[in-house]
């Protein structure tokens, strides 16, 4: 098991501080969500001309970079904004070859007014351009369940319906169970052999609030963590918890 964090958890530390913290805590890597005020990394100079001092830097301290964090929305890319997304794309693919990192996150995003039949259909289309841009390499991209895509009797659809290389899922675990009440063996069940990665938070019950929970300290919440743990080792997934 390799343990992670997100950046998006600590906006107020500048790179050498979320490097030095890592090593200090204990984490073996790292998924950038922004550094400061940058969410998108791939525009910072730490990560482009300057990106060899910063994968020394990640040696030195024996930390590595678990998961780029896309601002792509799968499901919301349209004629306007799709030169956009997937250059985004492409430019964390360049940042992942560089940093040998495994992973770049997109969100799944909202399907709107439109059937789950014609979404699928329009995913997997905008999935087989991504899927082309990161085909002869090792990076997976990887759908968090997110927004509208948290049941996972969707997801699996559309995982059948690409002939995809190198997409995968990002299985938040508080989405589907807090969400929609989907127990953990079940999104396992149905989308396990397509999880490359993993976030992980606690919420508990709050029934007046706007979603219905509340985000806590990890192990003060509802969502089942040990539960969820035993079906991805029973798996062998071995890779990131986030």
């Amino acid at each position: 098991m390799k343990l992670a964090f997100s950046t998006l958890g600590c906006p107020d530390w500048d790179l050498d501080t979320i490097i030095s913290r890592a090593k200090e805590y204990g984490f073996d890597g790292i998924e950038f969500r922004g550094v400061k005020d940058e969410l998108d990394v791939s525009k910072l100079s730490d990560f482009r001309q300057n990106a060899g001092e910063t994968k020394g830097k990640l040696q030195d301290a024996g930390v590595s970079v678990a998961c780029f964090s896309s601002s792509v929305f799968m499901s919301n890319i349209n004629e306007k904004n799709e030169a956009d997304s997937l250059d985004e794309i492409r430019r964390y693919a360049e940042l992942c070859e560089k940093f040998s990192a495994p992973n770049i996150r997109v969100f799944g995003g909202s399907i709107g007014l439109i059937s789950w039949d014609e979404a699928i259909e329009k995913a997997a289309e905008i999935l087989q351009k991504m899927d082309e841009i990161v085909r002869d390499t090792n990076i997976k991209i990887v759908i968090e369940t997110h927004d509208d895509w948290m049941q996972s009797i969707y997801f699996k659809k559309l995982m059948e319906k690409g002939n995809f290389k190198r997409i995968g899922i990002l299985w938040d675990v508080n989405h589907p169970y807090m969400f929609v009440g989907e127990p953990p063996e079940v999104t396992y069940r149905l989308l396990g052999k397509w999880i490359y990665h993993t976030h992980w938070k606690d919420t508990y019950m709050e029934p007046e609030t706007e979603h219905g929970f509340l985000p806590c300290l990890m192990g003060e919440g509802d969502v089942p963590h040990e539960r969820i743990y035993r079906q991805l080792k029973e798996g062998g997934f071995l890779i990131y918890f986030c």
